[in-house]
């Protein structure tokens, strides 16, 4: 395993890609209604990342992905690839995924949104993910472990009776994309690599209603429950600080979330 540990300077790089992947998430956010499609969705990210912001969004062509963010619509654990044939709808939950690179540097983060009035399981799934994704985050710092982070989910999780998805996880991140360590979202705590401080990765947990099983579609990518139950995702993309950690796709407003 090769961990690159990142300087201020880096640090400060990743901040501001990891702002402006924020930023599509909020200018999105309003286009989210019934009526949409994830492709007008994805058209909307898109322009504002390379019209805008004047950078590069991450996922078009990587691996052979054809779009600009990922949307995971109700079932769809992740990476479900933006269509015009996909229409929201009322109750729908949706989660869009979006990867900028600015200078070089990588800002990767995902948020849930509702679809007009969702269902109370709906709600409680998208909230209880979150929850689960801050709970992580809160014990990250030096001398804390990967193991820390699974089971802080997992305890979030288990705690609502709702299950882990274990086939998909964090990630390292900075001018690479994806690189080590993987976060698996499941774990004991206090084993696993200790964390040290200049580390930077993802922390995403990928929470289902039913059964933690996932099914890969025939288009390579779009990955669902196996039993069809709802999946919600949260991600922040954060950096290990000298005493504690920093969100660094922290949206505006939302400093009370730690």
């Amino acid at each position: 395993m090769s961990i690159t540990i990142k300087s201020p300077a880096d640090i400060e790089k990743m901040r501001v890609a990891g702002r402006l992947a924020a930023e599509v998430l909020q200018v999105v956010a309003p286009y989210v209604k019934p009526g949409a499609t994830t492709a007008e969705l994805d058209r909307i990210c898109h322009d504002h990342i390379v019209n805008v912001q004047q950078a590069i969004p991450a996922n078009v062509g990587y691996r052979g992905f054809p779009a600009t963010v990922c949307t995971s619509v109700n079932n769809v654990i992740c990476h479900g690839i933006p269509s015009e044939s996909k229409v929201l709808k009322d109750g729908d939950i949706v989660n869009i995924d979006v990867t900028v690179i600015k200078d070089g540097w990588h800002g990767d983060t995902s948020r849930m949104y509702f679809v007009g009035t969702p269902s109370i399981m709906a709600k409680r799934l998208v909230d209880t993910t979150r929850e689960a994704m801050f709970n992580a985050i809160r014990i990250v710092r030096p001398g804390a472990t990967l193991g820390d982070i699974g089971a802080a989910i997992q305890a979030i999780a288990d705690r609502e009776r709702f299950t882990v998805v274990q086939e998909y996880c964090g990630h390292g991140i900075g001018q690479v994309y994806h690189e080590d360590p993987q976060v698996l979202h499941y774990g004991r705590a206090g084993q696993g690599l200790v964390l040290k401080e200049g580390m930077t990765f993802t922390i995403e947990p990928m929470i289902n209603e039913g059964k933690r099983y996932t099914k890969l579609l025939p288009d390579g990518w779009t990955v669902v429950t196996k039993d069809r139950s709802l999946s919600a995702q949260w991600e922040h993309t954060v950096a290990v600080t000298a005493d504690g950690v920093e969100i660094l796709t922290r949206v505006p407003g939302d400093d009370n979330a730690l």
